[in-house]
């Protein structure tokens, strides 16, 4: 194992130990107190094509996709006897469960969305897609969004640059997300997405983020975009009615 394969081993050890739940003693509710609201999320296993990742970056990756997926379900069934009667701002398990919750959901559901919009070996958009004109319009032209994400990818502390539909804003916005769920504005819907946490890229670009970012963005598979740009807009139509 050179180096370069400690350092992914030991990046995506560190990340799933951060995700550890420590055996907390949750007080549950009674029977008649308690509130049914566990869910169940699977995960979902990905063949990216890119060859711009490594093989074990991709497999450590999915690795860590699936840690957060089992905690997240873990927390689901948590909060399912969490005595919400003893809630408080300083020292309450419930809160930390809710707080691990937002984690967890984002950072399954982020990488999904990552993995599967990456990895398109010919990759292109063309002007008279839906993806094209919408970024065109809220930005001044596709260039200037390229240019924004670019930045957005740059700016993120261990997070993600995302391009997201605003419901409140009624227009497409890049965001810069830390961690996974510091910075994330209400009423967004995440429709490109990049990781720009270090274990992402570190193993095959080391610190050169920007290589990696550009890589990605070569690669963005604009098929599987555009259908999300077209649910997106199904959604703002719902809104304004």
């Amino acid at each position: 194992m050179n180096i370069d394969d400690k350092f992914l081993k030991n990046a995506v050890n560190e990340a799933i130990k951060e995700l550890e739940i420590p055996g907390r003693k949750v007080k549950t509710s009674s029977a008649k107190e308690k509130v049914d609201e566990a869910y169940v999320v699977q995960s979902k296993k990905f063949d990216i094509k890119t060859e711009k990742l490594s093989s074990k970056t991709k497999a450590a990756h999915q690795e860590l996709m699936d840690a957060y997926v089992k905690y997240l379900n873990e927390v689901s069934a948590r909060l399912d006897t969490a005595d919400r009667s003893i809630a408080n701002t300083t020292d309450s398990a419930f809160r930390q469960l809710k707080m691990d919750e937002t984690y967890n959901t984002n950072g399954a559901f982020l990488h999904g969305l990552y993995f599967g919009n990456i990895g398109a070996l010919n990759s292109q958009i063309t002007v008279d897609s839906l993806t094209y004109i919408r970024l065109a319009r809220d930005f001044g032209d596709f260039n200037a969004w390229q240019k924004d994400f670019i930045a957005c990818a740059l700016s993120a502390r261990n997070g993600w640059a995302i391009t997201c539909y605003s419901t409140f804003l009624k227009r497409y916005i890049n965001i810069v997300v830390d961690l996974h769920s510091n910075n994330v504005p209400f009423g967004v819907i995440p429709l490109i997405v990049v990781d720009c946490w270090e274990h992402a890229y570190y193993h095959d670009f080391l610190n050169n983020r920007k290589e990696y970012v550009f890589a990605m963005m070569r690669e963005l598979d604009w098929e599987k975009i555009e259908e999300r740009f077209e649910n997106a807009e199904r959604v703002a139509k719902v809104m304004v009615s």
